[in-house]
């Protein structure tokens, strides 16, 4: 996860895949980490190789990109996860995920 990370600060934001280390897609997303400059085709191509390399790692989900890009919208209901951790959207309340352990 750091190399994921540190590999998006080098981008200027965007999605990274990685698998056993290495970094197997990418597709950068350098203006406010959520756009690109390139051309269309060019982010198009590497979204498309994004996809694939999901899909070859085992990943079924259907448009998994954008179900991860979601997770974080916190205005979405049921669960949502955000810097403050996971929050339940329809209570507006953080989740305690180690309710009883003290």
């Amino acid at each position: 996860m750091a190399r994921a990370a540190n590999r998006l600060a080098e981008l200027g934001g965007g999605i990274t895949l990685w698998q056993d280390g290495a970094e197997t897609a990418c597709v950068p997303l350098p203006i406010a980490g959520l756009m690109s400059d390139a051309p269309a085709a060019v982010v198009a191509g590497q979204a498309q190789a994004l996809v694939a390399a999901m899909a070859a790692t085992g990943c079924a989900l259907n448009n998994a990109v954008m179900q991860h890009s979601l997770l974080a919208l916190a205005v979405i209901p049921e669960l949502r996860l955000t810097d403050l951790g996971l929050v339940d959207v329809r209570r507006f309340t953080l989740v305690d995920l180690f309710e009883g352990n003290t």
